[in-house]
């Protein structure tokens, strides 16, 4: 779903091979076991990926027998951050000085690839602000194997087993597409790998190479990471030049029966404004629409999202989410205005 500086799991795709080690060494002291072949869900996967996908079944048993089960990985799935902070400490959390200056920081080093992806309609802030939040530009993306993520939560965590079977095969399937061991990668708890923390879906799915060099190396190549981003985007429904969101006041307005809380665009600027909901943007009247409500000291603090918020959300399920990035690219843009022209500013930001 989560660097400039080495670590363990961020290696290019074509070293992963040479490492095993290491990435065993990256998951420390913590208790753990070792998956059976022979326990009747084990076996039933093996099963099943022999059947659909040609692999060979002794060597998924072996591969199995090295990953390990981890009570960390199913600790952490209990206490997601978007479910246990308010809006303030979860802004506080990426809203930071030293994440801003990161971020410009990164921009100013990878100038040419930012901004050969951004040339396809993702402000090059945007993708910053992705994997400004996703992990500090690289710098945690994650210490868990995403063998052991992976098989850990599709065999002992029965409320999503399913969904993540099913990424559990996508990721066997992207080793073996990429040359990978699949004993090597480090990703975050849920098996989200990388810079930008895509799950092996997304990976497959989206994931692009952008340097031509034949591989999709989303630990350590930029122009890869980059253009991965802005293409998850752009699928996702990214219109290029419009706004993500913009702050609403609700005061006085007809909130009856709002949704306030779901993310889908189910309304549109013009029916927010007959509610009385003041807010400004350019968009037309019948632009889709929705309104936001992000806890604050006062009440609360409202924003209406458009198409681009959506999209932003499609990343991840969560509004606090998708509003860090924006605040997040917002204070980079207005960081990099301090080092830049304002024709360059302009570019940057849009």
């Amino acid at each position: 779903m989560t660097r400039n500086r080495p670590s363990p799991g961020q290696t290019t795709g074509r070293s992963f091979a040479v490492v095993p080690v290491l990435a065993l060494l990256a998951l420390g002291p913590a208790p753990a076991r070792a998956f059976d072949a022979s326990r009747e869900d084990v076996a039933s996967f093996v099963n099943d990926m022999t059947a659909r996908n040609s692999f060979d079944a002794t060597a998924l048993a072996a591969l199995f027998a090295q990953a390990q089960s981890r009570q960390a990985i199913l600790d952490a799935m209990a206490r997601p951050a978007e479910k246990t902070l308010t809006w303030q400490e979860y802004r506080a959390r990426f809203i930071t000085e030293r994440r801003i200056n990161r971020g410009v920081a990164v921009y100013r080093d990878q100038i040419d690839a930012l901004e050969n992806a951004a040339a396809h309609g993702v402000p090059a802030s945007i993708i910053l602000g992705i994997v400004g939040v996703e992990t500090f530009y690289g710098e945690l993306t994650g210490r868990y194997r995403v063998i052991d993520a992976l098989s850990t939560l599709a065999f002992d965590y029965p409320p999503r087993s399913a969904f993540f079977r099913g990424e559990l095969e996508q990721f066997l399937l992207m080793a073996r597409e990429e040359s990978l061991d699949p004993l090597a990668p480090l990703g975050s708890y849920a098996g989200a790998m990388g810079i930008p923390q895509f799950m092996p879906t997304s990976f497959r799915s989206f994931a692009v190479d952008g340097d031509g060099d034949g591989h999709r190396d989303l630990w350590a190549d930029w122009p890869d990471v980059f253009a991965s981003v802005a293409n998850y985007l752009t699928v996702h429904g990214w219109r290029s030049g419009e706004p993500i969101s913009t702050v609403a006041d609700i005061s006085g307005a007809d909130v009856a029966g709002l949704a306030a809380g779901t993310l889908a665009l189910s309304e549109t600027v013009g029916s927010l404004r007959r509610r009385g909901i003041r807010f400004e943007t350019g968009l037309p009247p019948e632009s889709p629409a929705m309104l936001i409500a992000l806890g604050g000291a006062f009440g609360g603090e409202y924003r209406v999202g458009f198409a681009n918020f959506y999209a932003i959300t499609r990343y991840n399920h969560s509004a606090l989410y998708a509003s860090a990035v924006n605040d997040l690219a917002e204070a980079i843009t207005t960081a990099r205005a301090r080092e830049l022209p304002p024709d360059d500013v302009t570019t940057f930001a849009n």
